[in-house]
């Protein structure tokens, strides 16, 4: 036989927009599945009526294609309610669920009181005792049941795809509500029963979800289907392995996108944090695909670095030629791939190269640190056109009668030309600022 084909999905629920933390999740999904030629699935988990809203949902569809993560098919989970509450009818029937009648006052209560004993707060499934009489009493006062799912009591264990062998034994953990008093189903149960129809073959997700996944294995068989394969992925910490604060955890991508990362810049780096693999500036999703190993990531913590990702981007900026950028830059003013080069080698991001644009289009403020140098300067300036041959020979010459050199003589020129301490080439500018403007800005003068 062969390999199973896999097929994986991102199910994010649209109470809010994407950010660094779950566009991981998302993109180890889309990797694996594209890298074994794959299904990727977009499973939109929208059973919290409440905070859902269809504003977060379109934004996540703009934050994956933006990406370039297209899924091949999609559903969601307000429209198989129905599916939902056959699997708990399913489950009632082979005595692998039940009704409960505890309020959240009274549970607190029990858990506290089991704390304070000394021992786990585990669910006591009092729940099962109860008579007909003892429900029919609880439904006529107004009380509603949630309903539990019964585990085994039994060691599960998987191969996990990160963490390799793993186990839980789920005498330790309380039966899950998989519905709610008010009727709505929660994701221990929507989850599995999508994951059963729509014939998922891997669930790749954060460690946070380990537990949760040990009793979901029990659910997968409770309903008679096998369990996909398991891969939970270390969480994310800030650069130097500090819990991500609450303003880096929530760092969304339509935040990055207005602040001028570039797609692949964020791929590169959430694609490859945490694994064995270096990051390094990838110009294309194919890249990333190709080298893809899920066995690579390890079980330490994945460090995130803002100032890693601003990096990878810049070297990816900067490798772009102009054809590539084209689209982007034509509305800023600029359709000149002669200036794009001359200016791309010190872009952070691409709107960068209208700072520049305007540096040598039009008026700014000189500044003159060193005016006796200036007057040489204008002095010497060749009489021929003024190209990227002009600034060697040129400051050669001020050199030469000025005895300056090194940053005394380069300095004062950019400062003089640009108003900037630091930029592109100068010898690539000068054909961009013109022998009028040039002059000008030497003098002194708004040009």
């Amino acid at each position: 036989m062969g390999q199973m084909v896999p097929k994986v999905r991102f199910a994010p629920s649209p109470t809010g927009k994407l950010h660094v933390g779950n566009l991981r999740t998302a993109l180890v999904n889309y990797l694996f599945a594209r890298q074994a030629g794959g299904t990727f699935m977009l499973r939109i988990d929208d059973t919290d009526t409440e905070r859902s809203s269809a504003a977060y949902e379109a934004a996540i569809r703009a934050d994956l294609t933006w990406m370039g993560m297209s899924w091949d098919c999609e559903d969601r989970q307000s429209d198989r309610l129905a599916r939902y509450d056959e699997a708990l009818a399913t489950l009632l029937q082979s005595g692998r669920a039940y009704a409960c009648y505890e309020t959240a006052e009274e549970l607190a209560l029990k858990r506290k009181a089991q704390l304070n004993a000394g021992r786990p707060p585990v669910y006591d499934r009092a729940a099962l005792k109860l008579t007909d009489e003892q429900k029919a009493a609880y439904e006529a006062e107004g009380r509603r049941p949630h309903y539990r799912f019964k585990l085994l009591d039994e060691e599960v264990a998987w191969t996990d795809l990160v963490r390799g062998d793993v186990a839980y034994h789920m005498s330790s953990l309380s039966d899950p509500v998989i519905i709610r008093e008010d009727g709505r189903v929660i994701y221990t149960l929507a989850s599995v029963v999508d994951d059963i129809d729509h014939e998922i073959t891997a669930i790749l997700r954060g460690e946070d979800h380990v537990t949760n996944s040990a009793a979901q294995i029990q659910l997968f068989e409770a309903l008679g289907a096998s369990a996909p394969q398991m891969g939970h992925l270390a969480l994310l910490s800030g650069a130097e392995g500090e819990g991500l604060s609450k303003r880096l955890g929530s760092l969304s991508i339509e935040e990055l996108r207005q602040d001028g990362v570039e797609p692949m810049a964020v791929a590169s780096v959430l694609g490859r944090i945490g694994t064995s693999q270096s990051v390094q500036p990838l110009s294309a999703m194919t890249a990333l695909i190709d080298s893809f190993d899920i066995s690579a990531f390890g079980r330490a913590t994945a460090k995130f670095d803002p100032q890693e990702l601003h990096q990878i981007n810049a070297r990816i900026v900067q490798q772009y030629e102009f054809d590539e950028v084209k689209d982007r830059v034509q509305p800023l003013g600029i359709d000149d791939a002669a200036f794009w080069l001359a200016v791309r080698g010190n872009l952070a991001s691409v709107s960068d190269a209208k700072i520049w644009w305007d540096v040598c289009h039009s008026a700014i403020t000189p500044v003159i640190e060193d005016a006796d140098l200036c007057q040489a300067a204008i002095s010497l300036l060749p009489s021929d056109d003024i190209t990227d041959e002009t600034w060697k020979p040129w400051t050669k010459a001020v050199a030469d009668q000025t005895g300056k050199k090194g940053r005394s003589l380069f300095m004062p020129l950019r400062l003089a030309l640009t108003g900037q301490a630091s930029g592109p080439e100068m010898a690539g500018l000068l054909p961009f600022l013109g022998r009028e403007r040039i002059m000008a800005r030497l003098q002194g003068l708004n040009a």
